[in-house]
């Protein structure tokens, strides 16, 4: 939950108000924002 609230600068109350997928999905969406800035090489393995 802290990774959500520190990108989007949402309170805890927030986040948890978010259903599970919807919090995935956020963290997928920051991790490939960050993925793509670091011009990280794409994993193979990954699904």
């Amino acid at each position: 939950m802290s990774f959500i609230s520190y990108y989007y600068h949402w309170d805890y109350k927030t986040v948890m108000t978010l259903d599970h997928q919807t919090r995935r999905r956020f963290c997928a969406e920051i991790s490939a924002i960050h993925k793509e800035l670091n011009q990280t090489p794409k994993n193979i393995f990954e699904v």
